[in-house]
């Protein structure tokens, strides 16, 4: 007998988006036998573009909307585990607003879990998508692609993953104390209680990155703020301090050492080494110029995701054990539901 099988959706003001998302839920090859789309707060007319495809018979989905707590900041954590409390499943599938699903996504998702019982947790894969050249060059830019993929070591993350409801209890759910990063510390949770993870890089969810380098900044700096929060990646980070500061010192002496020049544009075209193999594997459009446009963004591509990381880290870690103790209390007196 099949395991049944749950998909949760988070969305907050994702009126422009939700449909896509939704439509590629009803065109999958193995429905879900739960969908839960829980709203954490939209502004916006998501809460209504939903309703009408549910009532238009789109797609068949409960809506939750989640109330606000006084004192305590919305994340993405706290929706997905209220959501997971209302479902049944054995098996709880994610998938997040702003992206769109490969007909045969969940298929794919769970059949690690039907093969082999003892997985924890599987990951899909995302594939690079844009509306405009801008969406699709900064999309390849910053996606990982499969040829950069241990799967031995690879983390899955909310737009395309699925995993054993025992595993989510086992490690008490999303931690509620992040703002962002929420998906990668479970995943490591899970690795630590000793759960093992499956792979499927044909389950594809093709995902839209920001629309303007204004959003991208903002979605980097809170992305960097969740990492110092967390915790996460602290050598990675220091790494980017230490390489900023390096090429700053030698700018500084690049007027007096001509050779300094030399030396700062070969440490860049290094540091962006893998962005350019991306950029080739994958272009953002057809044509030469195309390519030239390319690779001309990329260096501000590179520089405004490094600020903005640069400035939201230390953000984060001076917030962590606020985050945490409000976190602590809200886990612990819990008497909102989703309505």
């Amino acid at each position: 007998m099949a395991e049944s099988v749950a998909l949760v959706i988070p969305v907050r003001n994702e009126a422009e988006t939700v449909e896509a998302l939704l439509r590629s839920v009803a065109a999958q090859t193995r429905q879900p036998d739960e969908c839960i789309v829980i709203d954490d707060g939209s502004r916006d007319s998501t809460v209504n573009r939903i309703e009408e495809l549910r009532e238009g018979g789109v797609v068949d989905l409960r809506l939750r909307r989640l109330p606000p707590i006084a004192g305590h900041e919305r994340t993405l954590s706290r929706a997905r585990n209220l959501a997971i409390e209302e479902t049944s499943a054995s098996i709880i599938a994610l998938a997040d607003a702003g992206n769109v699903l490969e007909p045969d996504w969940l298929q794919r998702l769970i059949s690690p879990f039907e093969r082999d019982p003892g997985i924890a947790i599987c990951g899909g894969f995302s594939r690079p998508g844009g509306h405009t050249w801008f969406q699709r060059c900064l999309a390849t830019v910053i996606t990982t692609q499969i040829e950069e993929v241990d799967p031995d070591r690879f983390l899955p993350v909310g737009r395309s993953m699925a995993f054993r409801r025992e595993w989510w209890e086992r490690v008490g759910g999303f931690p509620e104390w992040v703002g962002n990063c929420e998906d990668l510390m479970f995943d490591l949770s899970v690795r630590e209680a000793g759960g093992r993870f499956g792979f499927a890089p044909d389950a594809i969810c093709v995902w839209y990155p920001s629309r303007s380098l204004r959003k991208f900044f903002a979605k980097y700096l809170s992305y960097a703020r969740g990492d110092g929060r967390a915790g996460l990646w602290t050598r990675r980070h220091l790494i980017r301090y230490a390489a900023y500061a390096t090429g700053a010192a030698t700018l500084a002496v690049a007027w007096q050492e001509p050779i300094a020049w030399a030396l700062l544009a070969l440490g860049f075209l290094a540091y962006g080494w893998r962005f350019h193999r991306r950029l080739s594997r994958i272009p953002p459009g057809e044509g030469p110029w195309s390519a030239i446009a390319a690779r001309a963004l990329l260096p501000v591509i590179m520089v405004t995701g490094d600020v903005a990381k640069m400035i939201g880290y230390p953000v984060g870690l001076l917030s962590r054990r606020r985050a945490k103790r409000q976190a602590a209390l809200l886990r612990a007196g819990r008497e909102v539901r989703p309505q």
